[in-house]
Formats: C-alpha cells, sequence, structure tokens
C-alpha cells in the first residue's frame, strides 16, 4: 500500500474517534437538524469505512513462480518485466492545503455564532421568563403597574392621547 494512503486511513481513523457525535445531538432543537445531522453521520461513517477497508490493505504480491509453472517462463518474465517497469505515482494532497485555509475560518465563524446563539438564547429564556410571569400577574395587574415596566408604551399612548389620533 501506498504510504499516503495509509495515512488517510489513519487520519479517518483518529478523526473519527474525537467527534463526539451524542454530544452533538443533543445540542439539535429542530427535527430537520436531527435529520440532517443522522445524514451526515451516515456519510462519515461510509467514508470512513471505505478508507479503512480500501487504503489500509497492502495489495497481494504476485507469484510469478506459480505462473511460471502453468503457463511458461517466457511469457511470465515477459509480463514481470512489463510489471515491474510500471511505475505508480504516488499521491500528493493539493487539494488539502487550498481547503484547510477555508475550513478554519468556517470553524472560527461556527464558534462565533455559537456565541451569539448562547446570547440570543439566554435572552430568549429571559424573555420567556418574564411573559411566564406577566401571565401570572396579567389578572390582577393595574394599568398603572404595566406601564412602570413599560414605559415605551405610555409614552405611546400618551402621544396618542395628546394628538388625538385613536387608530382609525
Amino acid at each position: 500500500m501506498s504510504g499516503s494512503g495509509k495515512k488517510i486511513a489513519d487520519v479517518a481513523v483518529k478523526a473519527s474517534k474525537g467527534i463526539d457525535w451524542d454530544g452533538m445531538a443533543k445540542l439539535l432543537v429542530s427535527d430537520e437538524a436531527r435529520k440532517e445531522f443522522a445524514n451526515l453521520r451516515r456519510t462519515f461513517e461510509e467514508v470512513n469505512s471505505t478508507f479503512q477497508t480500501k487504503f489500509s490493505q497492502e495489495p497481494e504480491p504476485v507469484n510469478w513462480e506459480y505462473y511460471r509453472k502453468g503457463i511458461g517462463s517466457r511469457v511470465v518474465d515477459m509480463y514481470k518485466q512489463a510489471y515491474d517497469s510500471v511505475e505508480i505515482p504516488k499521491y500528493v494532497d493539493n487539494v488539502t492545503p487550498q481547503y484547510k485555509p477555508k475550513f478554519d475560518a468556517l470553524l472560527v465563524e461556527l464558534k462565533e455564532a455559537e456565541q451569539k446563539s448562547l446570547k440570543e438564547s439566554e435572552r430568549l429564556e429571559k424573555e420567556v421568563a418574564e411573559v411566564q410571569e406577566l401571565k401570572k400577574k396579567l389578572s390582577t395587574m393595574t394599568a398603572n403597574e404595566y406601564f412602570e415596566k413599560h414605559p415605551e408604551l405610555k409614552k405611546k399612548f400618551d402621544d396618542e392621547i395628546r394628538n388625538d389620533y385613536w387608530g382609525y
């Protein structure tokens, strides 16, 4: 097996061990996200399996003596000479250097989006708590109590009354 194919297989194995699929799955909220995540995981595992099976095995050497006995040494020597003269090119990875910076930039963008999402989630949780509190107090709350929490609405209503604007 070529050294680069083995390296690819080794990297794929290490990458698969470093991924916390269950931890990531717990962070997903929507059914569509879960479906896409399952597709991503299945595809990753298929590619990883392909790397491990196709690229991690050494090819079996040709048993020239076996063929010499059955076919004859002249023909086998001709094929052996042609086989030995063929140079199999080594794989040179030109793709990874091009996409590595893009991938790293996407990781940075992902972290920023994650932080932004966490802040927004925190804000929404506070808003939900406020709405729940308002829901509990709504039946006994006076307009003045409501306007204390929402002074912008009091100003809006006062401006509408002052300008004799009643919404129609």
